[in-house]
């Protein structure tokens, strides 16, 4: 490509983003222009239509997320897989990390589980009461 192509280029390319741009902004302008239906709050939610209303909106954003749930089920499901494969290509890094980690904070780390366990003695003792009798 020579100069002259390029710019032209260019300049083919700032003009759709300029429209795109003044297309977006007309847009916005149009929605803000729109008129909005006024809520009157204290007729919406008094004590005699409160409990309506919440039933109202409960009623809608489980219809929402009926409608949706599949979707939701699979990207559940899609995260889960995720982070399982991250965890087993991750999982020697990780372990290699906890044992730096462990070797550089160690007297810290048998500090802390000393200060816990004297704030929290009663409790941990309760505890394993609990667990011996049962």
């Amino acid at each position: 490509m020579n100069l002259e192509e390029l710019k032209k280029l260019r300049e083919k390319n700032f003009l759709e983003h300029k429209k795109k741009k003044k297309e977006y902004y007309l847009k916005n302008k149009a929605m803000k222009k729109a008129p909005r239906k006024e809520i009157d709050y204290a007729q919406e939610l008094n004590s005699e239509n409160f409990a309506s209303k919440i039933k109202e909106i409960a009623k809608v954003q489980k219809a929402h997320v009926d409608d949706r749930k599949d979707l939701i089920i699979a990207k559940i499901n899609e995260y889960k897989k995720k982070k399982k494969e991250y965890y087993s290509l991750n999982k020697e890094k990780r372990l290699e990390y906890d044992r730096e980690y462990r070797e550089n904070k160690k007297e810290e780390l048998r500090e802390y589980r000393r200060n816990y366990y004297q704030k929290n003695k009663e409790k941990i003792l309760a505890k394993q009461k609990i667990k011996r009798k049962s």
